[in-house]
Parts: structure tokens; sequence; C-alpha cells
């Protein structure tokens, strides 16, 4: 929505404040009250165009605003439609500078944001849940990649069937709910989860296969991992946590603190508009996605993000019927029960009190805060 001039005072009319369905208060646009100012606004515009004796269609940006955005990782084919968008000039369009951050590991973007270290943070859904658990006051305002990529991964053919792991010792980034995923794969399985080792490895899952130190790993993604170990003739075989008994989630989610889901409503609206043509952009001309995130990413061979953006760009877009950026109200509340049902939580979660869809394309309009 483009801004329009209004009278000092007036836009303070335009808006009442309501409770968002996450219980976030926001403030919504009083219809009638929009429509006077805008008639108001036209009369006066008509008025001074009259005295200047000449028409002058003047488009107006909104003033530009820097947002620092904290990655879950370094620069990767997940990450392609927010390249693509800084690159197309979309952020830009909008009035947006946006400031990308990378972090020092997986586990800090959360612990950023709520610093006020970074405005929006690009995290996962399960993270998402442990720190509100622990009384984060965060929100999940969109999703990025709309399906698992946390994979079982194995090289040189050795087996990732669940029922043929007993007895192995499997690498994980000894992260709480990997661990669950982990167990939860098993003994879906009939394994005897105490018959596997797990290695902590940190984040170093692939050398550790590669090595031989595991036998298998659960932590890489399918997407990236995976495809640049079947590029390297690695022969891995990949098992993605969904398809074998853990509940679905989504992987990446945007992260904003409430208060800025609040009082700064109109800016995620803005930014996640954004993004969804960067993205958009990048299916259409993924050469030029690819270029972008090389920009990014230099050490990033063409070969490697050729073949891991062709892989990553269908879980950015949801299903057929919804807005870009959609999280499933069902399936949300469903991995949240798996995950207090494993000890991961400490409480019961309505997951709609976690994520909003408010601000995304086509979504809550007219429910936008002001900047």
């Amino acid at each position: 929505m483009r801004d329009i001039d209004l009278p000092n005072g007036s836009r303070r009319a335009l808006f009442r404040k309501v409770a968002s369905p996450s219980g976030v208060i926001v403030r919504r646009e009083d219809p009638m009250m929009t429509k006077l100012l805008a008639i108001a606004a036209a009369i006066a515009a008509a008025a001074t165009m009259t005295a200047c004796g000449a028409k002058q269609d003047v488009v107006t940006t909104p003033s530009p605003h820097t947002v620092r955005v904290v990655l879950d990782y370094l620069p990767n084919a997940n990450h392609v439609g927010l390249y693509t968008a800084q690159a197309t000039g979309e952020f830009a369009k909008v009035g947006l500078n946006v400031k990308f951050i990378t972090p020092s590991d997986p586990s800090a973007p959360l612990k950023l944001l709520q610093s006020g270290g970074a405005d929006l943070a690009i995290s996962y859904e399960p993270e998402l849940l442990i720190s509100r658990d622990k009384g984060a006051a965060l929100l999940s305002v969109g999703t990025i990649a709309q399906r698992p990529l946390t994979s079982l991964i194995s090289v040189n053919d050795k087996p990732v069937d669940p029922r043929k792991l007993e007895g192995a010792k499997i690498g994980t980034a000894g992260l709480p709910y990997q661990d669950a995923y982990l167990d939860q794969i098993l003994s879906a399985s009939g394994v005897d989860t105490t018959s596997v080792k797990k290695v902590n490895v940190g984040f170093d899952l692939v050398p550790a296969m590669l090595s031989r130190r595991v036998d298998a790993t659960l932590g890489a993604f399918w997407n990236i991992e995976g495809v640049q170990l079947r590029l390297g003739k690695k022969r891995p075989r990949i098992m993605p946590v969904d398809r074998a008994g853990v509940p679905p989630y989504d992987e990446l989610v945007l992260v904003a603190r409430n208060e800025t889901v609040s009082r700064n409503g109109a800016m995620i609206r803005r930014f996640i508009g954004a993004l969804q043509r960067g993205t958009r952009a990048a299916k259409a001309d993924p050469a030029a996605g690819i270029v972008a995130l090389r920009v990014a990413a230099p050490k990033l061979s063409k070969r490697d993000a050729a073949a891991t953006v062709a892989a990553t760009l269908p879980v950015l877009f949801p299903a057929a019927q919804k807005p870009f950026g959609w999280q499933e109200p069902s399936q949300w509340q469903v991995f949240a029960d798996w995950m207090k049902r494993n000890e991961l939580l400490a409480r019961p979660v309505d997951s709609a009190q976690a994520f909003t869809n408010e601000f995304l394309p086509g979504e809550g309009l007219g429910s936008e805060t002001t900047p």
C-alpha cells in the first residue's frame, strides 16, 4: 500500500487498535476514515495542480528504513530469494535498506534478535518454539522454507534405512531437538535407540562422514549438503526427517520481536512483499538468482550454486492457493504437540500464539501498522 500525504494528525485517525490472531496488538485502518481522508487528499492535490497550471504525477516512496536481517547460517541457496530481491532493487523500491548479517553459528540469530542487534531473523521452527517456551517475546511472521530440509544422510552407499542402523554411530550437531528426531526415527523403525551411538560433531557433519568417523549424520540439509555430496560423487543416501517419522514443520521461518510486530508491521509487510517478488524473479530466471547468490557467497562454485538453487526453489513456495510465506496452523500445532511429548518444551503450546500470517501478501489487508 502506498503512503499518501495527510494533514498533521490525520494519519493517527486512520487506525484503531485491535488484537491480531496471535494476540499481538496491532492498529487496523478505519475504512470510513481512510476513504474520507483519501478524498480530502485528492481534492487538495487537484487544487495544487490547478494553481500550478499543469498536471504533475508524483509517486512517493516510503522514507528509507534500515532493516537488519540476521541469517540462519552462511549464505546459501535457501537465501536466493533474499539476495535476488536485493539485487533487483525490490527492497529499495519499498523504502527498505536491508543489511544481511551472517551469524557466528546457527543458534545465534534468535539471541541477536532478542538483544536488539537485528530487526528480523531467519531461524528454525523448533528453535523458535523452544525460545518462546523459555519466555522469548518472538513471533514467526512468515515461512522461508516450507518443509523440513534436515535429513539423515550417509555416504559411499552406506545404509540410511533406519532399520539397518542398529549399532551404528550417528553424527549430530548436538541440538536436543535433532537428537529427538533421531530417537523418533529409530523407534518408529523398531530399532533400540540405546544401540545407536550419537556422536556430537558440531556442524562438521559432512567431514565426519567423509572421514568415516561416523556411519551417518542427522542435521545436514538434503537440498544443500545432499546435493553437493551427489555432485562430488560421494554416493550419498538421503532420507528427509519428515519421511522417516518426524511430523512436517517449516524448516526456516522469518522471526520478529513482538514489539516490532505491534509497532512496525508495515515494514514487515513491505519486506515480505519484496521477498516474494525477489523469489519469483529467481524462479523465472534462475541464472540471475545464482548470480545474486554468488555475489554474497563468492566461494560457492557456479556448479554448486546452480544445483542447490534448482533443488531449493520449489521449497520456497507454498502449496497452490496459499499466500507466499504461508504457515499452516494445523501443522504448527501438530509439531508443537510432538515437541511437548518429547520433552523439548516445558509447557503445552497454543501454536497460534507463536506465528502470524497477518503480513503475508494478500493477508490481513487494512491491518498494517504505521512505520
